[in-house]
């Protein structure tokens, strides 16, 4: 789902105008960012919690070359699922996965019961 299709969702559930609800969805977005940045935790009940983690520097290699090139430390973002989340995406049928078995891949025919759930 790309945020295009989540403002369309979104909109056609609370009958608010595209534009608002693109507005809406940015300060969801930039709030999580701006907490992030700050090196706050968000935390989504049901959903999950976003935090920021410290990775250590470290010695890597050019792919290209073989060189040896130094990581330097960095923070990066880190989601770690909700319950409820582990367990809607544990219950998913194998067969709506590709051929990879990778992520689900969308079909566009809509909400489940279980995504009305969340808006």
């Amino acid at each position: 789902m790309t945020k295009a299709e989540l403002v369309e969702q979104i909109a056609e559930k609370i009958n608010l105008t595209k534009k608002d609800t693109e507005r809406v969805v940015n300060i969801v977005f930039g709030s999580i960012m701006g907490a992030l940045s700050q090196g706050d935790k968000v935390e989504l009940r049901g959903f999950g919690s976003f935090r920021v983690r410290s990775r250590n520097s470290r010695d890597g290699r050019n792919p290209r070359t073989g060189e040896a090139v130094a990581i330097p430390p960095k923070n990066v973002p880190f989601f770690k699922a909700g319950k409820e989340l582990r367990q809607m995406v544990d219950h998913l049928e194998p067969d709506s996965f590709g051929d990879e078995g990778g992520a689900p891949e969308s079909s566009g025919s809509g909400a489940s019961a279980e995504e009305d759930s969340l808006f």
